[in-house]
């Protein structure tokens, strides 16, 4: 039975390594701020939580284990804050750089009809 859930700790920590090596792909190749965020949320996001679980499987008797469900739980809350920021943030600046100064609709509820 250890065996088995080393098998299946390794098999989720190799998922998660994959996950994060295309987030890391995906933050060089993509062309702008949108894109490369977009994939530096969610799959690493996604690959983190994957490795930690592996880490879980195979140190399962061990009092680091909350430490790194703690380490999940943070991520997650904070990685969706954080692309939040970064989204309005490049919204901003991408419509001011375009000429685009008006007022818009996602910044001014009250003007929506």
């Amino acid at each position: 039975m250890s065996t088995v859930l080393d098998v299946i700790g390794s098999v989720f920590m190799l998922t998660g390594s994959l996950l994060a090596l295309t987030a890391a792909v995906g933050i060089v190749r993509f062309p702008d701020t949108l894109r490369r965020m977009h994939a530096a949320t969610k799959p690493q996001v996604i690959g983190l939580i994957l490795v930690l679980t592996g880490v879980v499987v195979i140190l399962r008797g061990n009092v680091d284990v909350w430490m790194l469900i703690l380490a999940c739980i943070f991520t997650l809350f904070t990685a969706s804050v954080i692309a939040h920021r970064v989204g309005r943030v490049v919204y901003r600046e991408q419509r001011s750089q375009d000429g685009l100064d008006m007022i818009s609709e996602w910044e001014n509820p009250e003007r929506r009809r």
